[in-house]
């Protein structure tokens, strides 16, 4: 069945039927794959999405505790002094928040400031007077910084619009007070003779001083520091959530949420019952409620007015100072952020049913690097995805890999699988993280799924390529046998019937006594044709089987040059050929292991072939050759004069049925057995066979080893 079914087949439909068994096979196979890999990607996606819940819970607890340590601090530690000890005992120390350079462990802070009711800016940085600061050992140089710096707060909350005023004018002086140039001489020599003086001294001199000083100080604070109203704070947060479509227009942000187009498949399937599912956990909520607290506060009593051009220095007692205890109500903190791209983190704190607004500014860029960045390259999501940071849906930040080298990427290549994105706590609760990949690894699950993918597919093409040679192979095989047989009922019925015919001549007595001898020897030919005919299949039966049973002996080149001659003398003469015999004498006593019977059978197939190809030719000779060639090998030469052999068929001539004719054109007889057989013959005696192209015609060199 199998036979007949490759028997109907041509090549065109085997490539057919190969194609169709492949996709059958290929598609169900790519479609496991897929699902397999598909199911790796959902893994490798949640188990990122866990680092990344990680990481943001991390990030909020580090703001939250940072925070926190703000909410601990009193009322009074934004003012300049604050009470110790007993408060009978009227001694006062600089507040933490008056340090200079401003020390804090919010990452981009840049000062902190008090609005009061009356809305006046002030900051812990800067004493109520000159004195003050001469007297907790501030230096000019370093009052300066901390006016330059004072001025820089207030500047930005002005311009922001949380505090009216006009910008000071400091350039009269390094110390950033209003006053004439007498009284700049005086000042700077008092100050002078302040830092060089005893207490005692210093004592005296502050009760005439103070009262300039102070007056002077009054003077710039009142032209510098113009009343604001609080209730822009209050609105504060309303404007921020009005103008939020407005802020992708500046320069604080990249653009907005929705634009980036963030491929959400991940996160959909995610919503769908996962055998791997992990209940997502919320991040911490804080109790955030105001709180009451006894706040101690010193403040100068009012000094006596000086002379009018006085700048002396005069014995006196210091400026007394008065104590007060009050309970105050602090809010929590609310977060905002402002036109100019800072951070404002503030309160409102009730006191004596007054409200006085405290807080902190902080630089946007350094607040989110110093915490969020810091932590985010601290993980293995740095190395695949990016960490963008929005507030009120403006993108603010994007934190991508530092050590692949990558630059900050644009909102165009801002695209990818949306990881994880969630939240911060109040009060950061309008800012959001954002985790995003554009390039999902599937770990090394993925890479053994993608190499069995590579393996099954190699294997089913190389498969699939291997059966479709050996399908066209047994075609052509057939298409040969098919050939074969015709062949070789033609190379039989041709001898039958000459046999036949010249004996019926000689039964019937048809012939003369001359032409009896003819026939005999024609009858002769013809059987032993036959004869040989009949050999190389019995022999290709056996080749099929592997059923070669090789009987070695040990004879010599010359006695089997001598069997050779006495096989196909006649046979050569017969067929109009000259035979020539030549075996050199070194190499007719060399001693072979060899088949005889096969040997022959080697040599008159190749003389057979010789004679069918150049019958035409203009030299009808056969040279046969034994010689020795390098190594010791014997060799035995068979040479025609005919038209040659092509060269590319020179390695198909010794396949099986082979014919380098068609069965529809071809001139001469045969079976395209005799060539197959030789080399099948040849290698059964441990043996050699090649076929070298000569002008003319063509020579076969049959090799065997002593």
């Amino acid at each position: 069945m199998a036979h007949s079914a490759l028997n109907r087949l041509s090549n065109k439909q085997l490539r057919r039927w190969l194609m169709v068994f492949f996709c059958a096979l290929v598609i169900p196979s790519g479609v496991l794959v897929y699902q397999a890999y598909d199911q790796l990607k959902w893994e490798a996606f949640h188990r990122h999405q866990v680092v990344a819940e990680e990481l943001a819970s991390r990030i909020d607890k580090h703001y939250i505790k940072l925070i926190q340590e703000e909410e601990q601090r009193a009322f009074v530690d934004y003012n300049f002094l604050l009470v110790t000890g007993n408060q009978k005992n009227n001694l006062v120390q600089r507040s933490p928040l008056s340090n200079f350079p401003v020390q804090s462990s919010i990452p981009g802070l840049i000062g902190y400031f008090q609005v009061d009711s009356e809305g006046l800016f002030k900051t812990p940085l800067l004493p109520d007077s000159i004195i003050a600061a001469t007297e907790y050992g501030i230096k000019r140089d370093e009052l300066t910084k901390r006016q330059q710096l004072a001025n820089r707060v207030r500047d930005i909350l002005s311009k922001n619009q949380l505090i009216r005023g006009e910008k000071s004018d400091y350039a009269s002086d390094k110390l950033g007070y209003k006053m004439d140039a007498v009284e700049q001489t005086s000042l700077s020599e008092n100050l002078e003779s302040l830092s060089s003086s005893s207490h005692e001294t210093r004592n005296i001199q502050n009760n005439k001083i103070t009262a300039a000083e102070d007056k002077v100080y009054s003077e710039s604070e009142i032209s510098t520091e113009v009343t604001a109203g609080q209730a822009v704070f209050d609105r504060l947060g309303e404007q921020n959530r009005d103008r939020k479509k407005q802020l992708h227009n500046t320069p604080n942000s990249l653009g907005r949420v929705e634009d980036l187009q963030l491929d959400s498949s991940f996160e959909a399937a995610k919503q769908a019952p996962q055998p791997l599912q992990i209940k997502r956990k919320s991040m911490a909520k804080l109790e955030r409620l105001p709180r009451k607290e006894l706040s101690t506060l010193a403040e100068p009593e009012a000094a006596p007015a000086p002379a009018a051009s006085s700048m002396m220095v005069e014995k006196a007692n210091p400026t007394p100072l008065r104590i007060h205890t009050f309970e105050s109500e602090i809010d929590p903190f609310e977060m905002s952020l402002l036109d100019s791209g800072h951070i404002v983190l503030y309160r409102k704190v009730w006191r004596d049913g007054q409200r006085i607004i405290q807080g902190a500014l902080i630089d946007q860029a350094a607040f989110l690097t110093g915490v969020i960045q810091a932590s985010f390259n601290e993980t293995s999501l740095a190395q695949m995805s990016n960490l963008l940071t929005a507030y009120l849906g403006n993108v603010l930040t994007v934190f991508s890999s530092t050590e692949n080298g990558r630059d900050q990427p644009g909102m165009s290549e801002l695209h990818g699988a949306l990881l994880y994105q969630t939240r911060l706590t109040a009060p950061l609760n309008d800012m959001e993280l954002i985790f995003t990949i554009q390039n999902l690894p599937a770990g090394a699950g993925g890479m053994v799924i993608a190499w069995v993918t590579v393996i099954l597919l190699f294997i089913l093409t190389v498969g699939f390529y291997g059966i479709y040679r050996l399908g066209l192979g047994q075609i052509n095989l057939i298409a040969q046998q098919q050939d074969f047989v015709s062949a070789v009922s033609h190379e039989l019925k041709t001898p039958l019937t000459s046999i036949r015919m010249y004996g019926e001549i000689l039964r019937e007595g048809w012939a003369n006594e001359d032409k009896k001898h003819e026939y005999y020897n024609y009858i002769h030919d013809e059987s032993e044709r036959l004869t040989r005919l009949i050999n190389n299949v019995l022999q290709l039966a056996r080749m099929t089987r592997n059923d070669l049973q090789v009987q070695f002996k040990s004879i010599s080149a010359g006695e089997l040059v001598d069997t050779i001659n006495s096989k196909i003398s006649s046979q050569v003469s017969r067929a109009g050929f000259k035979l020539k015999l030549n075996c050199s004498k070194d190499c007719s006593t060399r001693m072979l292991q060899v088949d005889p019977d096969y040997f022959v059978q080697i040599i008159i197939n190749l003389v057979d072939n010789a004679i069918k190809f150049s019958a035409k030719a203009e030299n009808k000779c056969i040279d046969i050759e034994c010689c020795e060639e390098q190594g010791g090998m014997v060799v035995f030469k068979v040479r025609d004069y005919g038209p040659g052999i092509p060269k590319d068929q020179m390695k198909k001539i010794f396949k099986l049925f082979y014919r380098s004719e068609s069965e529809l054109t071809r001139e001469t007889v045969g079976t395209g057995i005799g060539l197959a057989l030789v080399n099948q013959l040849t290698t059964a005696m441990s043996g050699k066979i090649d076929v070298v192209s000569v002008a003319p015609g063509v020579e076969f060199r049959v090799s065997f080893k002593p």
